[in-house]
């Protein structure tokens, strides 16, 4: 699976591999075990966002999203109904935007608000501006998962599932890793390897 918007493949010399076979699982991201890292973010909401606001939570899970990866618009749908069956459970989806918007417009935050509200996002959208925020947690692709535990300790990383097709899914990767720490228990599966298009960092 390759880490590449539409664009991409437009321009292959941009195309990258999310994982090759010299690539272990445990070399992409934060550690599992880590601490969550610190964040100051604004959100389409017009509200600053960090770790404190979420420390009521038994689970904490940062995603890294977009606009225009096509494999992000192909799980927005998902996104929303997993936090609307996991929030009365105390689960919060955040998802955070890094890439650049230069070479990338539809990725600006006027273009994240207008997603937002289009979508009906039910979880906190925030603004990544300077990538500082990506680059500490390791992330690589969107969508990119990392699922906190209420002491806000890395429990999963990866993917949600494993096709960007929903009528394909066969393995849902992120709601056992939530149903596993709601229970007290470490996932089964605590890392998969995540696919879709590869965060577009500034020059």
């Amino acid at each position: 699976m390759f880490c590449g918007t539409r664009e991409s493949f437009l321009r292959p010399s941009i195309v990258r591999p999310i994982m090759s076979s010299s690539t272990t699982l445990g070399s992409v991201g934060l550690a599992l075990g880590s601490p969550a890292v610190d964040f100051h973010l604004k959100a389409v909401d017009a509200r600053s966002y960090s770790l404190k606001d979420f420390g009521d939570r038994k689970v904490l899970v940062i995603v890294f999203s977009c606009n225009h990866c096509p494999y992000v618009q192909a799980y927005e749908d998902r996104m929303v109904r997993m936090q609307r069956d996991y929030s009365g459970k105390g689960v919060t989806l955040v998802a955070i935007n890094s890439n650049d918007d230069h070479d990338y417009p539809e990725d600006s935050f006027e273009n994240m608000i207008r997603r937002a509200k289009d979508k009906g996002f039910n979880f906190p959208y925030l603004r990544d501006e300077t990538q500082d925020v990506a680059r500490k947690y390791g992330a690589i692709c969107t969508p990119q998962v990392f699922a906190f535990d209420a002491k806000q300790t890395l429990q999963y990383k990866g993917r949600i599932d494993d096709n960007r097709n929903a009528a394909d899914v066969k393995t849902h990767d992120l709601r056992n890793a939530l149903d596993a720490i709601l229970a007290g228990r470490k996932p089964l599966v605590q890392e998969t390897r995540p696919f879709g298009c590869s965060i577009k960092w500034k020059h």
